[in-house]
């Protein structure tokens, strides 16, 4: 088995890790590696604690700061990025690169996601094993030697034990769909990981490949409504589990314009950015990508617009006074998106003022469907819930706020803004569609199922009041 051989250059150092380890959302360390044996004791803990209780040491003003990603304890620096709520983490004595510590550790966290299939606290127990193989084989001596899913198969040899990603759901029987799970399956089947070239029984593997048109709003509203500022930030993200590693070829809308000066109607990209593997021959002519997909999930592409686009929701919100120490907030929520969409674990929050004694939330069943409501008197926040918002659909959430003291001007401006997060499926507000997705050249008998998801975010959807 060959091995890699570690770096003998001394000025390489800037590139030297400590220890690297993971840590669930209770502290616990799931997984620790010790590379070259300076790590301090309790590092982990350290860690953690510092991450936790960052906003209740007096270090910042905000109590609801999060601590940075590069924390320096005891002369010793710590990086970390937080995934599925998994604490992802390396610390080093050396005057090593954040910038490469962090991307080290998103691409550890991508890695282990491939092979396990889904990143959770129990696939990374229950595959304890591989997991310690990989870190083997990305990194040497505190020195990353490779995170590529592709060329790391050449030298992983022990087998994923899979977990349900999707326990308690109902799978969709359609031969048109395929559940959500589908696509958390290892990149690295048993036969493969065992080395063995044997063909799995026909019904059990299949040739499929998953496409995720992801988008994520970032929009301000002032106080009548009128949209101030709008950006969408979106991707095409691809997992491949295609036998044989075949050409593919990806048509996007035929009217995509890049930069400004695009006709009316047509889909206006301010810049974009494309994976190493994509080549873009066709690109300026039909609109067509070309790419050998490679083994995991990855970015096929990164767009960002800032162009009109319909507002996938509106906000109306009003503060109206009722007595010298009562208010009422009223705010109305309407779904302009098509009636065969919808939105999907709305939450609808406003801060309260500081006055605020106590809030009165009423939990309303409407045509439009039900929400709850409730009021964090720690916080001071008030919030709205609804699973469901159908498009076409308007919502009125009310609240009645008792306050300590006779309300001012100043206390209606401590009110708000308006936050709103949600989940749009199968909708995007750019309109940027993936018109077929092809073998370069086309086999007969081999037909891989394709499956195409369009997904919308709120990254930060704010409303003045």
């Amino acid at each position: 088995r060959e091995r890699k051989g570690r770096p003998a250059s001394a000025s390489s150092s800037s590139r030297m890790l400590s220890q690297f380890f993971v840590l669930s959302p209770r502290g616990d360390t799931i997984i620790s590696k010790d590379y070259r044996g300076d790590s301090p004791q309790g590092a982990a803990e350290s860690l953690f604690r510092k991450v936790k209780f960052w906003a209740t040491e007096g270090e910042v003003e905000n109590p609801a700061a999060e601590a940075p990603p590069v924390l320096v304890i005891d002369k010793v620096t710590y990086m970390w990025v937080k995934k599925n709520g998994l604490l992802f983490a390396c610390n080093t004595r050396f005057n090593s690169s954040p910038s490469l510590c962090l991307e080290l550790l998103n691409r550890i966290a991508k890695v282990f996601k491939d092979y396990c299939g889904v990143l959770s606290e129990e696939a990374i127990r229950k595959n304890f094993i591989l997991i310690y193989e990989l870190l083997d084989e990305m990194i040497d001596f505190g020195y990353p030697q490779g995170t590529s899913t592709e060329n790391l198969k050449a030298f992983v040899y022990n087998e994923p034990v899979l977990v349900d990603a999707a326990r308690g759901r109902s799978l969709v029987s359609s031969s048109k769909t395929t559940p959500s799970s589908a696509v958390h399956k290892p990149v690295v089947a048993p036969q493969q990981a065992t080395g063995l070239a044997s063909v799995a029984p026909a019904g059990k593997d299949r040739n499929e490949i998953f496409v995720d048109i992801l988008e994520r709003l970032t929009m301000l509203f002032s106080s009548s409504g009128a949209v101030v500022n709008s950006t969408v930030d979106g991707s095409i993200q691809m997992k491949s589990y295609l036998s044989g590693n075949p050409e593919l070829r990806l048509a996007l809308n035929e009217d995509l314009v890049v930069g400004k000066g695009g006709a009316y109607g047509s889909v206006v990209l301010d810049d974009c950015n494309f994976h190493e593997c994509v080549r873009l021959d066709e690109f300026e002519t039909s609109r067509v990508l070309s790419f050998y997909p490679p083994d995991g999930e990855f970015v096929v592409l990164n767009y960002r617009c800032t162009g009109d686009f319909r507002a996938p929701f509106r906000v109306l919100p009003s503060v109206e006074e009722l007595s010298p120490f009562q208010l009422e907030v009223v705010v109305v929520v309407r779904a302009d998106v098509p009636e065969t969409n919808y939105g999907a674990n709305v939450s609808v929050s406003v801060p309260a003022p500081r006055s605020c004694a106590g809030a009165t939330v009423a939990n309303i069943q409407s045509a439009a469907g039900p929400h709850t409501g409730d009021y964090n008197q720690v916080d001071k926040k008030i919030t709205w819930h609804v699973k469901k918002f159908q498009g076409g659909t308007e919502h009125a959430f009310r609240a009645k706020l008792a306050l300590s003291s006779v309300c001012t001007q100043a206390t209606k401006k401590e009110i708000g803004p308006v936050t709103l997060t949600f989940e749009i499926p199968m909708y995007n507000v750019s309109n940027l569609q993936v018109k077929y997705l092809r073998i370069a050249q086309q086999h007969k008998g081999y037909n891989p199922y394709r499956w195409v998801r369009y997904v919308t975010r709120s990254s930060s959807y704010v409303c003045r009041i």
